[in-house]
C-alpha cells in the first residue's frame, strides 16, 4: 500500500520560505521571500489535513480547489497542480505574492485553529505556478475556434486582463483600452517590485499579446476615443478602470509642496524600476532620499509607501493612524515587515494640519487619539484627546488614505451610467451587468478599493456571463 502523503501537519511545522534579513532587503525592490525548494514545497503541502469541507476553498474568492492542488504537489505531480490551480485562477503566482492569505485562505485553515499552525498555502500557490513558467507549461492561449463577436475592455488592471484571458480562451476578439504605456495596473504601477516583481506582470501581459488581445495602451476614454465609439465598435463593453482618485484631507495647509498622493509617489518609484525618465522623482519631489518621511493611512498601500521609503534612502520613516494595531485595515504580515525594516508606527494618531515654510511642508500636526464606542461596523471610533497635540517633523507627507472612483457619467459624457452615491458604477451581482444594453463593470469600479483576488473573481464571472448572453440566441435560433 502507497504511503499516506497528508495530514502530516501533527509531526511536520509549518514553515515559510527563507525571508531575507531586513538589512539586506532594505537595499534592493528584490521580492523578499525566497522560492521554496522541491522538497520543502512537498513537505509543506503534506501537512494539509484534507478537510471534508475545506474553509480555505471557501474563503477563497475565488474559491480555488486548494486541497487538490496541494495534494498532487506532496505527491510530486506539480503540472497536474498547476493545471487545477490555473483552472480557477487567472493569475495564481500572482495571488500566492500579494494576496492577504492571513485573512482568507490560511486564517481559516482548519489546522491553525487546531493549534498547529496553517499550510503556507501562498508560498506554494507561488512556487507551483513559477514551476510551471519554467518549466514551460504555460502556453499562449489558443482558442480552439474563433468567433466573430468582440468585447472591448476599458482598463488593464487585474480584472480586465483576467476578463480578457477567459473571453480570448473561448475566441471572442479582445481589445483593451488603457491610460497607461505598459498594461497591468496597479500590478504594474502601484505595488512595489518587492511584493511583486515587475517581469512577473510583463510575462503575463506578454501571454495575452501573444495569444490574440489587442491592447491599445496610452489610451484614455472620453479624450482619446469616446465611450459611445466604443459601444457602436464592440459587441460588449467592461468598465474595469478601478479606482485611482485619492482621498484628500481638508485641514491647514494641505497643499503645501512636499504633501504628495500614495498613487503619484508609487508610481514614481515603479517607473523608476523601469527604467522610465521620472523628472519628479529626479528633482526629489518624489524621492524620499535623505528625507524624513511621514505616511498617513493604515492600509496596505500604506505599507507599500513606508516600505517602498526606507528602500529609497529616508533618514526616517513614520506612518499615523488614528486606530491602533489590531483595528488597521493593512495585512498584519505587512506591519511586522516594515517594522524589520526600520518603520516607526504612530498608532492612535492623527493629522491636525500641516505646518509650512515658505509653501514647502516641515511637519504634521498630529492629534492623538484613543478608542471610544462602537460604530454601526462593529469597529470602535477614534475620539480625540483634547490637549495632547504634537508637530511630527516631515520633508515629505505621504497621503494613503485610500481611493474613490471617477466621475465617469461626467468623464465619459454618459448620464445614462448609472453609479452609486458612492460613485461606483451600479452592476449586477456575479454578471457585472449594468443598466445599459451591453455594458458590464468589474471590480473596484464596482466594489470600491479591494483587493485584486476579488478583481480577478469578478473579471473571471463578467466574462462568463458575457459567453452565456452571446450564447443566448443561437441556443433559441435551434429550439
Amino acid at each position: 500500500m502507497a504511503k499516506q502523503p497528508m495530514l502530516k501537519f501533527t509531526t511536520v511545522e509549518r514553515d515559510m520560505p527563507l525571508k531575507r534579513a531586513a538589512p539586506e532587503r532594505r537595499e534592493d525592490f528584490a521580492e523578499i521571500y525566497a522560492e521554496f525548494a522541491h522538497a520543502k514545497a512537498q513537505e509543506q503541502s503534506s501537512r494539509c489535513s484534507q478537510c471534508g469541507v475545506p474553509y480555505c476553498q471557501t474563503h477563497c474568492p475565488l474559491h480555488n480547489n486548494i486541497p487538490d492542488w496541494l495534494r498532487l504537489t506532496a505527491e510530486g505531480r506539480l503540472q497536474e497542480a498547476y493545471e487545477i490551480s490555473q483552472a480557477t485562477n487567472t493569475f495564481p503566482e500572482i495571488c500566492g505574492r500579494i494576496c492577504p492569505q492571513d485573512r482568507l485562505c490560511e486564517g481559516n485553515c482548519v489546522i491553525e485553529q487546531s493549534g498547529h499552525g496553517t499550510v503556507t498555502i501562498g508560498a506554494v500557490e507561488k512556487y507551483i505556478t513559477d514551476t510551471a513558467w519554467d518549466k514551460g507549461w504555460v502556453l499562449p492561449i489558443k482558442p480552439k475556434h474563433e468567433r466573430a463577436e468582440s468585447v472591448g475592455i476599458i482598463g488593464a488592471g487585474p480584472g480586465g486582463l483576467a476578463a480578457a484571458d477567459v473571453l480570448r480562451r473561448a475566441g471572442v476578439q479582445v481589445t483593451v483600452y488603457d491610460r497607461y504605456d505598459r498594461a497591468g495596473g496597479l500590478l504594474t504601477y502601484g505595488i512595489p517590485g518587492f511584493k511583486l516583481e515587475k517581469d512577473v506582470v510583463m510575462r503575463r501581459n506578454d501571454q495575452l499579446a501573444l495569444g490574440g488581445v489587442t491592447f491599445q495602451q496610452n489610451c484614455n476614454v472620453g479624450t482619446d476615443i469616446s465611450f459611445a465609439d466604443l459601444r457602436a465598435k464592440h459587441d460588449a463593453i467592461i468598465i474595469a478602470t478601478g479606482v485611482y482618485k485619492s482621498r484628500d484631507l481638508t485641514v491647514p495647509n494641505s497643499t503645501s509642496g512636499g504633501v504628495v498622493r500614495a498613487i503619484d509617489f508609487l508610481t514614481a518609484s515603479n517607473r523608476k524600476s523601469f527604467g522610465d525618465a521620472v523628472p519628479e522623482f529626479d528633482s526629489g519631489e518624489l524621492n524620499a532620499h535623505g528625507k524624513r518621511i511621514v505616511v498617513i493611512g493604515g492600509g496596505d498601500t500604506a505599507m507599500d509607501c513606508v516600505r517602498t521609503s526606507i528602500r529609497q534612502g529616508a533618514t526616517s520613516v513614520k506612518c499615523l493612524y488614528r486606530r491602533d494595531r489590531a483595528n488597521m485595515p493593512g495585512s498584519q504580515r505587512e506591519v511586522q515587515n516594515a517594522e524589520e525594516e526600520g518603520v516607526v508606527f504612530e498608532w492612535l494618531s492623527a493629522p491636525k494640519g500641516f505646518t509650512e515654510n515658505n509653501g514647502q511642508v516641515t511637519g504634521v500636526m498630529v492629534q492623538k487619539m484613543r478608542l471610544g464606542a462602537a460604530d454601526t461596523t462593529g469597529r470602535q471610533t477614534p475620539e480625540i484627546i483634547e490637549g495632547a497635540d504634537y508637530v511630527e517633523d516631515a520633508d515629505i507627507v505621504i497621503m494613503a488614505l485610500g481611493f474613490e472612483p471617477e466621475a465617469l457619467p461626467t468623464l465619459w459624457d454618459q448620464p445614462d451610467l448609472e453609479v452609486t452615491r458612492w460613485g461606483t458604477v451600479m452592476a449586477e451581482f456575479t454578471t457585472g451587468r449594468t443598466a445599459m444594453e451591453g455594458v458590464y463593470a468589474v471590480g473596484d469600479i464596482v466594489r470600491g478599493a479591494s483587493l485584486v483576488v476579488w478583481a480577478i473573481r469578478d473579471g473571471r464571472d463578467c466574462a462568463n456571463a458575457i459567453l452565456e448572453q452571446m450564447a443566448a440566441p443561437h441556443q433559441v435560433a435551434a429550439e
